[in-house]
Protein backbone atom coordinates (compact mmCIF):
# COMPACT_ATOMS: atom_id res chain seq x y z
CA UNK A 1 0.00 0.00 0.00
CA UNK A 2 1.34 3.41 -0.95
CA UNK A 3 1.37 5.72 2.03
CA UNK A 4 1.29 9.44 1.34
CA UNK A 5 1.32 12.07 4.07
CA UNK A 6 0.86 15.73 3.23
CA UNK A 7 1.62 18.33 5.87
CA UNK A 8 1.83 22.07 5.81
CA UNK A 9 5.29 23.53 5.48
CA UNK A 10 6.84 26.94 5.80
CA UNK A 11 4.81 29.82 4.41
CA UNK A 12 7.86 31.04 2.56
CA UNK A 13 7.97 32.29 -0.98
CA UNK A 14 10.96 33.29 -3.04
CA UNK A 15 10.57 36.04 -5.58
CA UNK A 16 12.49 35.83 -8.83
CA UNK A 17 14.47 38.88 -7.71
CA UNK A 18 15.58 37.18 -4.47
CA UNK A 19 16.30 33.96 -6.30
CA UNK A 20 18.67 35.86 -8.59
CA UNK A 21 20.27 37.49 -5.56
CA UNK A 22 20.94 34.06 -4.07
CA UNK A 23 22.35 32.88 -7.40
CA UNK A 24 24.95 35.64 -7.23
CA UNK A 25 26.25 34.93 -3.72
CA UNK A 26 28.43 32.10 -2.49
CA UNK A 27 26.67 29.70 -0.09
CA UNK A 28 29.92 29.73 1.92
CA UNK A 29 29.30 33.40 2.70
CA UNK A 30 25.95 32.42 4.19
CA UNK A 31 27.67 29.51 5.92
CA UNK A 32 29.84 32.04 7.80
CA UNK A 33 26.77 33.12 9.75
CA UNK A 34 24.81 29.94 10.49
CA UNK A 35 25.28 27.36 13.23
CA UNK A 36 23.28 24.56 11.58
CA UNK A 37 21.37 23.77 8.41
CA UNK A 38 24.33 22.58 6.38
CA UNK A 39 24.37 19.15 4.77
CA UNK A 40 27.23 16.70 5.13
CA UNK A 41 30.11 17.28 2.80
CA UNK A 42 29.51 14.11 0.74
CA UNK A 43 26.48 15.73 -0.94
CA UNK A 44 27.96 17.54 -3.92
CA UNK A 45 26.83 18.57 -7.44
CA UNK A 46 27.46 16.16 -10.29
CA UNK A 47 29.25 19.03 -12.08
CA UNK A 48 31.27 21.63 -10.19
CA UNK A 49 29.74 24.54 -12.09
CA UNK A 50 26.17 23.67 -11.07
CA UNK A 51 24.36 26.00 -8.71
CA UNK A 52 20.94 25.46 -7.19
CA UNK A 53 18.47 27.83 -5.53
CA UNK A 54 14.84 27.14 -4.77
CA UNK A 55 12.04 26.22 -2.38
CA UNK A 56 12.19 22.68 -1.00
CA UNK A 57 9.63 20.06 -1.90
CA UNK A 58 10.50 17.24 0.47
CA UNK A 59 10.40 13.51 -0.25
CA UNK A 60 11.12 10.50 1.97
CA UNK A 61 11.73 7.22 0.18
CA UNK A 62 11.63 3.81 1.87
CA UNK A 63 14.50 1.65 0.68
CA UNK A 64 14.02 0.87 -3.01
CA UNK A 65 10.52 2.25 -3.70
CA UNK A 66 10.52 5.63 -5.48
CA UNK A 67 6.79 6.01 -6.12
CA UNK A 68 6.66 9.10 -3.89
CA UNK A 69 9.35 10.73 -6.02
CA UNK A 70 7.22 10.42 -9.15
CA UNK A 71 4.32 11.96 -7.23
CA UNK A 72 6.58 14.85 -6.24
CA UNK A 73 7.74 15.46 -9.80
CA UNK A 74 4.15 15.57 -11.02
CA UNK A 75 2.89 17.84 -8.23
CA UNK A 76 5.73 20.16 -7.19
CA UNK A 77 5.54 23.74 -8.38
CA UNK A 78 7.82 25.01 -11.11
CA UNK A 79 11.15 26.09 -9.63
CA UNK A 80 10.93 23.71 -6.66
CA UNK A 81 13.96 21.79 -5.42
CA UNK A 82 13.18 18.13 -4.74
CA UNK A 83 15.00 17.22 -1.52
CA UNK A 84 15.13 13.46 -0.94
CA UNK A 85 15.65 11.64 2.34
CA UNK A 86 16.80 8.06 1.64
CA UNK A 87 16.93 7.07 5.28
CA UNK A 88 19.76 4.63 5.93
CA UNK A 89 19.93 3.44 2.32
CA UNK A 90 22.99 4.49 0.34
CA UNK A 91 22.88 1.78 -2.33
CA UNK A 92 19.88 2.36 -4.60
CA UNK A 93 19.85 5.31 -6.99
CA UNK A 94 16.48 7.03 -7.28
CA UNK A 95 17.40 9.62 -9.94
CA UNK A 96 18.76 8.78 -13.36
CA UNK A 97 18.50 10.04 -16.91
CA UNK A 98 14.76 9.67 -17.42
CA UNK A 99 13.72 10.85 -13.98
CA UNK A 100 15.98 13.87 -14.52
CA UNK A 101 14.53 14.47 -17.98
CA UNK A 102 10.98 14.24 -16.61
CA UNK A 103 11.77 16.68 -13.79
CA UNK A 104 13.44 19.18 -16.12
CA UNK A 105 10.47 19.11 -18.48
CA UNK A 106 8.21 19.87 -15.50
CA UNK A 107 10.27 22.93 -14.55
CA UNK A 108 11.84 21.42 -11.42
CA UNK A 109 14.92 23.45 -10.39
CA UNK A 110 16.95 20.41 -9.35
CA UNK A 111 17.48 17.57 -6.87
CA UNK A 112 19.26 17.17 -3.56
CA UNK A 113 19.62 13.49 -2.66
CA UNK A 114 20.94 11.99 0.54
CA UNK A 115 22.12 9.04 -1.51
CA UNK A 116 23.39 8.15 -4.98
CA UNK A 117 22.16 8.90 -8.48
CA UNK A 118 22.76 6.88 -11.65
CA UNK A 119 23.37 7.52 -15.37
CA UNK A 120 26.23 9.88 -14.56
CA UNK A 121 27.20 10.83 -18.13
CA UNK A 122 23.61 11.35 -19.25
CA UNK A 123 22.79 13.50 -16.21
CA UNK A 124 25.82 15.68 -16.82
CA UNK A 125 24.67 16.26 -20.40
CA UNK A 126 21.14 17.01 -19.19
CA UNK A 127 22.45 19.96 -17.20
CA UNK A 128 19.82 19.84 -14.44
CA UNK A 129 21.45 20.66 -11.07
CA UNK A 130 21.66 17.40 -9.13
CA UNK A 131 23.39 17.08 -5.77
CA UNK A 132 24.05 13.58 -4.43
CA UNK A 133 26.53 11.43 -2.52
CA UNK A 134 27.84 9.66 -5.63
CA UNK A 135 26.66 7.18 -8.25
CA UNK A 136 25.36 3.62 -8.21
CA UNK A 137 24.51 1.06 -10.91
CA UNK A 138 21.60 -0.35 -8.86
CA UNK A 139 18.37 1.60 -9.01
CA UNK A 140 15.06 2.01 -7.25
CA UNK A 141 11.74 0.60 -8.45
CA UNK A 142 8.17 1.89 -8.38
CA UNK A 143 6.11 -0.40 -6.18
CA UNK A 144 3.79 1.96 -4.34
CA UNK A 145 4.44 0.34 -0.97
CA UNK A 146 5.49 3.47 0.90
CA UNK A 147 6.80 7.00 0.78
CA UNK A 148 6.04 10.46 2.07
CA UNK A 149 6.07 13.95 0.64
CA UNK A 150 5.94 17.46 2.06
CA UNK A 151 6.97 16.50 5.59
CA UNK A 152 10.04 17.56 7.63
CA UNK A 153 12.94 15.33 6.64
CA UNK A 154 16.61 14.80 7.44
CA UNK A 155 18.79 15.22 4.39
CA UNK A 156 22.51 14.98 4.91
CA UNK A 157 22.19 15.79 8.60
CA UNK A 158 20.14 18.95 8.00
CA UNK A 159 16.46 19.29 8.84
CA UNK A 160 14.54 20.37 5.73
CA UNK A 161 10.92 21.44 5.89
CA UNK A 162 8.54 21.94 2.99
CA UNK A 163 9.18 25.47 1.80
CA UNK A 164 12.72 25.78 3.14
CA UNK A 165 15.11 27.73 0.94
CA UNK A 166 17.84 25.51 -0.49
CA UNK A 167 21.12 26.88 -1.84
CA UNK A 168 23.92 24.74 -3.24
CA UNK A 169 27.09 25.01 -5.28
CA UNK A 170 30.40 23.18 -5.66
CA UNK A 171 31.07 23.49 -1.92
CA UNK A 172 27.84 21.77 -0.86
CA UNK A 173 24.28 22.51 0.24
CA UNK A 174 22.80 24.65 2.99
CA UNK A 175 19.27 25.23 4.24
CA UNK A 176 18.88 28.97 4.63
CA UNK A 177 17.14 30.17 7.83
CA UNK A 178 13.56 31.33 7.35
CA UNK A 179 14.49 34.94 8.12
CA UNK A 180 16.80 34.83 5.13
CA UNK A 181 17.05 38.51 4.22
CA UNK A 182 19.70 39.41 6.80
CA UNK A 183 21.81 36.40 5.79
CA UNK A 184 21.45 37.26 2.13
CA UNK A 185 22.43 40.90 2.68
CA UNK A 186 25.43 39.83 4.77
CA UNK A 187 26.54 37.42 2.02
CA UNK A 188 26.19 40.17 -0.60
CA UNK A 189 28.35 42.52 1.48
CA UNK A 190 30.98 39.81 2.01
CA UNK A 191 31.00 39.08 -1.71
CA UNK A 192 31.46 42.74 -2.60
CA UNK A 193 34.33 43.13 -0.12
CA UNK A 194 36.03 40.00 -1.45
CA UNK A 195 35.76 41.31 -5.00
CA UNK A 196 37.28 44.61 -3.93
CA UNK A 197 40.07 42.79 -2.08
CA UNK A 198 40.91 40.65 -5.12
CA UNK A 199 41.27 43.78 -7.25
CA UNK A 200 43.62 45.39 -4.73
CA UNK A 201 45.74 42.24 -4.42
CA UNK A 202 45.92 41.97 -8.23
CA UNK A 203 47.18 45.57 -8.25
CA UNK A 204 50.00 44.64 -5.89
CA UNK A 205 48.56 45.20 -2.43
CA UNK A 206 49.76 42.71 0.16
CA UNK A 207 47.04 40.84 1.99
CA UNK A 208 48.71 40.54 5.38
CA UNK A 209 45.95 41.20 7.89
CA UNK A 210 42.23 40.83 8.52
CA UNK A 211 40.20 44.02 8.71
CA UNK A 212 37.70 42.60 11.19
CA UNK A 213 40.09 41.04 13.72
CA UNK A 214 43.48 42.10 15.09
CA UNK A 215 45.50 38.88 15.17
CA UNK A 216 48.52 40.58 16.75
CA UNK A 217 46.48 41.84 19.69
CA UNK A 218 44.99 38.38 20.13
CA UNK A 219 48.40 36.70 20.23
CA UNK A 220 49.76 39.34 22.57
CA UNK A 221 46.87 38.89 24.98
CA UNK A 222 46.89 36.48 27.89
CA UNK A 223 45.44 33.64 25.85
CA UNK A 224 46.31 30.95 28.38
CA UNK A 225 44.67 32.93 31.17
CA UNK A 226 41.54 33.44 29.09
CA UNK A 227 41.32 29.72 28.41
CA UNK A 228 41.81 28.88 32.10
CA UNK A 229 39.04 31.29 33.08
CA UNK A 230 36.71 29.78 30.50
CA UNK A 231 37.38 26.24 31.74
CA UNK A 232 36.79 27.30 35.34
CA UNK A 233 33.50 28.98 34.46
CA UNK A 234 32.44 25.88 32.52
CA UNK A 235 33.22 23.62 35.47
CA UNK A 236 31.25 25.89 37.80
CA UNK A 237 28.31 25.85 35.40
CA UNK A 238 28.35 22.03 35.19
CA UNK A 239 28.39 21.73 38.97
Amino acid sequence: MFLLFLEGGNDLSLSEKDRERFMHVDPANIGHSIEGGYMRKEIKPICDDMKLVGIAYTVRLPQRDSAALYYAIMNAEKGAVLVIDKGEDDAYACVGEWVGFMAKSRGIAGFVIDGPATDKLALKKLGLPIFCTGFSPVTSTVNGVGGEVQIPIDCGGAIVRPGSIIVGDADGVIVVPDDYEKYLVDAEIKGALEKERRIKVAQGESYDRRQDFDINDFIAADVEGTIRNFIEKYRTFKE
